[in-house]
Parts: structure tokens; C-alpha cells; sequence
């Protein structure tokens, strides 16, 4: 018989019961009546679905990432009509984050998912065949609406297959298979484009929406047997306001915002557009050396997030402290590399960036850990989308601002990725002036649950 806590309990994170366990967890089948077991190996598999969903998004998110230079010689266009095409596709993303969380809520996770897909397939496709500026932006857009369908109702699908305490680990599990995505893009994707070109690339990856449309469709369900949500009661225009009023009143729900805002775009930025353009243009490396360093930032991501992951969800007092730092060493390392004397910083000190941008993605997940337990059930999926949202305006207008400072500077990339810092300053505020309310609040309603729990008659 196994020990709490050794190899092969239901304690033990990766025991073959439930990998996404933690110590001193309960067995999967006792956290469920009757049913499918919250946590259980089902769990496991309907969730992984889910992700696989997120994970050929964010594939075709990033596509662009590999493709910048490619596209600015194809559509013959400058550094900010190119940077159009992200910012558009972010605008759309962040624009729809709101009306997302309240479909989830409303509609479910495999409704919601399943046009998320036919929509990022669709305008993936569309771009492989764009032979214009303007169709192109026009399916980046429908790739942007597509995906920014995905990822809250991942979350949401975690919070009804997974007990509260894994959330911090499933969401940073989730973020890692994101980066992944972006793992194919950079290696294999940008290979792709080289090999066989623009349309063959793009159109062949636009197979990884079927594919996962498919499997979906045959085997996603919104949450387990015996675990039904509680049916939908009130709609309408007063109920959604009152949804989005309620989640903004929460400072854990502003304080998730602005943690994601602050955290999340300084390695989007590099990695959706900027990056490859800087390393090659601004830094004089080659296409493959500079494919290298982006590769770094995703790997770099992956293994924070498992670090991340654990650390919140065993120390809920390591959230604040972990966002800062990363703030602190992202804002570190790009003042180190713009301010270097010579004409080019030394690859030691990139590789020094690139793996501290990789703690960005992880960082930007502590967001959603604020939100989450500010919010009842019925509110998750409006308290994430305000999360989430946060994130992208500030990838939205820092692609902007590089873009306009490339053009107006003559290509220094010195002075447009100072914006940077102006982001990371306006954020670093708003933490500052909400975290100690964020985290009182959450103490207090946790002291609220606990004497009403203990004065609830048996």
C-alpha cells in the first residue's frame, strides 16, 4: 500500500489516478458523487482536448512571429503597416475577451470552442490564399475573433474538471502546451515556409484546425456526470452589465488585469512580431541563430511555468512576489541590452533576455489565480476574460509603438523598444495600488467561508 505523498498515491503529483495532483489532495473518486471523477483519469482526457484546441491556436497566432520579414516582401509594405497585422488581430482578440467569458458562462465550453476553431481554421486558410494587404489583415482578424474563443473556455473547462486548489497548475499547464504552439511555429513552421512556401505552409498547418475540430466534437464534454452547472437563469442587456460590474468590483479581478497587462506582453510583443526583426536587423545575427533565441524563450517559458505552477499552488503567498520579480528582471534585462555601448549586444547577454522573457507567460497566469477566487462559479468566465483582456491590450500598443517609432527613427530599434518600459511603469502602479486591497479581501472571504462552514448544522 502507497503512502500519502509517495509514488502511485492519489497524493503524489503524476500518480497514473490523476498527474495533475498535489500532496495531501484527496483521491479523485472521493471529490465526486457519483459520475465521472472530478480529477480522474476522464478528467484528464477531456481536458487534454481542450488544450490541444489552444494549442493549434496559438500555432496560428504566432505564425506571423516566423513569417514578418516573409510578409512585409510578399504584401510590399513598411514596419507599421506590418505591425497592422498583429495589432488588428490583437485588437480583436482583447476586444472579444469580455463577450467571451459571458458566452462561456452561458453557452458552455464545447459550443463556444467548436466556432472558436471553425473561425481560427477558416482565417488561417484565408491567409494562406490572401493575394492582397487587405485580405490578409481581413483573416487575421478572423484568425484573432477564432482564438480569442480558446483560452478562457480552457480555464473554464479546468475549473469544472479539476478541484479548486490544481487551478494554479492546470492553468499554468495550459499556458505551457500554449507555448508549445509556439514551439511548432518557430521550428517547424518557419522550416515549412522556407521549404515548400507561403502557401503550401500556411494552408498545410490550416489541417491542424480539422483535426482537432474532429476530435472535439466526438469526445469533449463541458463537465463531468453528476457535476451539471446550474441552469442559466437571467439574460439580457441589465444581466450582462450586472456580470461585468460585479467581476470589475472585485480587486482581485483588477489586480489579475493588470498583473496579466504588465507581465505577459513584453515576450508577446517579441515573439508574435518584433523579435525576429530585432535579432536579425538590429543585432546582425543570422535567420537561424535568431530562430535559436526564440526558441530559448519558448523552452525557457515551458520550464518556469512547471516552477510557477507548483510554487502557487502550494504557497498562494508566493503569487505577488513572483509577479514583481518578473517585472523587475524583464524591465533588467531589456535596459541591459538596449543600453549596451557597442553597435550589438553580446549573444550571452541575448540569451540572458530571452530566457528571462520566458518567465513572462508564466508570470501573466498569476493573473487569473487573483481573479478566480474573487469570483463565484457563475462569474469565472466574466472574471477571466477581464484578465485576460489586459494581456493584449498592452501587446496591442506596444506593437503599435514599435512599429510607429521603427518608421519615425529610421529603424532604431534602440528607441522603439524603449516603449517597453512605459508599459511596464503604468502596470507596476496599478499592482502596487490594488495588491494589498486584492489580498485582504481574499483573506477575508476565505476567514467568511470557514466560520460559515463550521456553523452550518451537520
Amino acid at each position: 500500500m502507497s503512502s500519502p505523498g509517495s509514488p502511485g498515491s492519489p497524493g503524489f503529483p503524476g500518480s497514473p489516478s490523476d498527474p495533475f495532483s498535489l500532496p495531501g489532495d484527496p483521491s479523485p473518486s472521493s471529490e465526486g458523487a457519483g459520475g465521472d471523477p472530478i480529477g480522474g483519469r476522464k478528467a484528464v482526457i477531456v481536458w487534454s482536448i481542450g488544450v490541444a484546441v489552444y494549442f493549434v491556436a496559438v500555432i496560428f497566432r504566432t505564425s506571423l512571429g516566423v513569417a514578418g520579414l516573409d510578409a512585409a516582401d510578399r504584401f510590399h509594405v513598411n514596419a507599421s503597416a506590418l505591425s497592422t497585422f498583429s495589432i488588428l488581430q490583437l485588437l480583436v482578440y482583447a476586444g472579444m475577451q469580455i463577450p467571451v467569458g459571458l458566452m462561456v458562462d452561458r453557452l458552455g465550453t464545447k459550443k463556444v470552442l467548436t466556432i472558436g476553431v471553425v473561425l481560427f481554421t477558416v482565417g488561417q486558410l484565408g491567409f494562406a490564399f490572401s493575394p492582397s494587404y487587405a485580405m490578409a489583415l481581413a483573416s487575421r482578424a478572423l484568425l484573432g475573433c477564432g482564438d480569442a474563443l480558446t483560452f478562457i473556455s480552457v480555464l473554464r473547462l479546468g475549473t469544472r474538471w479539476f478541484p479548486a486548489r490544481r487551478g494554479p497548475l492546470v492553468a499554468q499547464l495550459a499556458g505551457l502546451v500554449g507555448m508549445a504552439g509556439n514551439l511548432v511555429s518557430t521550428l517547424v513552421l518557419a522550416r515549412l515556409l522556407h521549404s515548400v512556401g507561403w502557401t503550401a505552409a500556411f494552408a498545410g498547418s490550416a489541417l491542424c484546425g480539422v483535426v482537432v475540430l474532429v476530435l472535439m466534437t466526438l469526445f469533449l464534454k463541458d463537465h463531468p456526470e453528476g457535476h451539471e452547472p446550474e441552469p442559466a437563469g437571467r439574460a439580457g442587456v441589465a444581466f450582462v452589465r450586472e456580470q461585468i460590474a460585479l467581476s470589475w468590483r472585485e480587486p482581485g479581478t483588477r489586480l489579475g488585469m493588470w498583473v496579466h497587462f504588465t507581465t505577459q506582453f513584453p515576450a508577446m510583443v517579441f515573439l508574435l512580431l518584433w523579435g525576429l526583426p530585432f535579432l536579425v536587423e538590429a543585432q546582425g545575427l543570422s535567420r537561424a541563430t535568431a530562430g535559436e533565441l526564440l526558441t530559448l524563450v519558448v523552452l525557457s517559458n515551458m520550464v518556469v511555468g512547471l516552477v510557477y505552477g507548483q510554487l502557487v499552488a502550494r504557497h498562494h503567498a508566493a503569487r505577488l512576489p513572483l509577479a514583481l520579480g518578473t517585472i523587475g528582471a524583464t524591465a533588467a534585462a531589456w535596459a541591459a541590452t538596449l543600453a549596451f555601448p557597442g553597435e550589438h549586444a553580446p549573444m550571452w547577454l541575448l540569451v540572458v533576455l530571452c530566457a528571462v522573457l520566458g518567465a513572462c507567460g508564466p508570470a501573466s497566469m498569476i493573473g487569473f489565480d487573483f481573479a478566480r477566487p474573487a469570483n463565484p462559479p457563475e462569474r469565472q468566465g466574466t472574471a477571466s476574460g477581464i484578465t485576460n483582456m489586459g494581456g493584449f491590450v498592452a501587446s496591442m500598443t506596444t506593437l503599435l509603438a514599435i512599429g510607429l517609432l521603427l518608421d519615425a527613427t529610421g529603424q532604431n530599434y534602440r528607441v522603439a523598444f524603449s516603449a517597453v518600459f512605459v508599459l511596464e511603469a503604468v502596470g507596476l502602479c496599478q499592482i502596487l495600488r490594488l495588491g494589498s486591497r486584492a489580498v485582504r479581501r481574499e483573506r477575508e472571504r476565505l476567514v467568511a467561508s470557514r466560520v460559515e462552514a463550521v456553523h452550518v448544522p451537520a
